[in-house]
């Protein structure tokens, strides 16, 4: 309508989303742990205080997003110290190493970092207090992993038997039950550890057990809010790499819990949307070696295709933090 010169303003549109909806519980605590931050922040500031190139014996953690950046800043990986030169630096991963890795490296003169998570190194003290103690040591864990290698190689062969199922620990024969002892991987799944420890208890109920679990506290945190979103999930992601074992786990606590279905994912990129067909609510979280830009990335692509409500599960809160060595401090 038309007074005078003036023209009446057109009627305010409301914009209304076509997308579909799709809500999403994200897990809390999720990423990063301590250990992983740490060891992180040891070859960051190896390269600050030493320059480029600082060597890095394995993955430093295992996910090649964080692999690829500190490559980038000047980090070569390797997979033995063999491969390193006599006068650069070298770190050891967070997940521990045999003992021959830095005795090798001390004969050797070389500068070596450790980076070895604490609580991983809290296994590796137990079993050498129990070892000095005469007891017969099992290790419950997974075969091939490196902090499995890693514990394991704190002792002479032999000295450590290996425990990965409920079957191994039916059929394990010690030289002698009233002199026996168990750590286990800190990564492993929570619920299958207890079914693990509670078969070997009930054949030798004089097993000496760690004075505190051994399974760390962001395994567990991360496994008790997966638990926590599972029941109420059509389906849960999980960001994380496949040789990551609390990862793994991660997506399996989550079937167990009762999630339609679970997968693992290394990016927002090998997420195919055909999956979310039928899905109204899903469930996300991230191994203790993702970094929280991962998970943004992936909400990123989702907002792409759905109108997202967030909602946080959180189940603790975590302020651990662990102390750099000396070499970087």
């Amino acid at each position: 309508m038309r007074e005078g010169n003036a023209v009446a303003p057109l009627p305010l549109r409301k914009t209304v989303s076509t997308l579909p909806t799709l809500h999403i519980l994200t897990a809390a605590p999720r990423g990063f742990c301590a250990g992983v931050d740490r060891a992180i922040q040891i070859v960051e500031k190896a390269l600050e205080r030493y320059g480029a190139p600082v060597y890095v014996r394995h993955e430093i953690v295992h996910n090649k997003h964080v692999v690829n950046r500190l490559k980038a800043m000047g980090a070569v990986f390797v997979k033995e110290l063999d491969e390193c030169p006599d006068d650069r630096p070298v770190v050891f991963s967070a997940h521990g190493v045999p003992k021959r890795v830095p005795e090798t490296a001390a004969r050797r003169n070389m500068l070596f970092v450790d980076a070895t998570c604490p609580l991983v190194s809290k296994v590796h003290v137990e079993a050498g207090r129990h070892h000095r103690n005469g007891l017969e040591i099992v290790l419950i864990g997974h075969a091939g992993h490196p902090e499995v290698i890693g514990t394991m190689g704190q002792l002479p062969e032999g000295a450590i038997h290996l425990i990965e199922t409920v079957d191994d620990a039916k059929a394990f024969t010690p030289r002698d039950p009233q002199k026996l002892a168990y750590v286990t991987q800190t990564t492993l799944s929570v619920d299958d550890t207890a079914a693990i420890v509670e078969a070997l208890q009930a054949r030798f109920p004089a097993m000496a057990a760690p004075h505190k679990e051994d399974i760390c506290y962001a395994t567990t945190n991360r496994q008790e809010a997966v638990k926590a979103i599972a029941p109420r999930a059509d389906m849960v992601l999980v960001v994380g790499a496949p040789n990551s074992s609390n990862s793994v786990r991660l997506v399996e606590v989550a079937k167990r819990a009762g999630a339609s279905d679970a997968r693992l994912v290394q990016s927002a990129s090998e997420l195919d949307m055909n999956w979310l067909h039928g899905v109204n609510t899903l469930g996300l979280s991230a191994g203790a070696s993702a970094p929280e830009e991962l998970v943004e990335d992936l909400l990123a692509k989702l907002a792409g295709h759905y109108t997202l409500t967030i909602e946080e599960v959180r189940v603790a809160s975590e302020d651990v933090v662990f102390k750099l060595p000396k070499e970087v401090a």
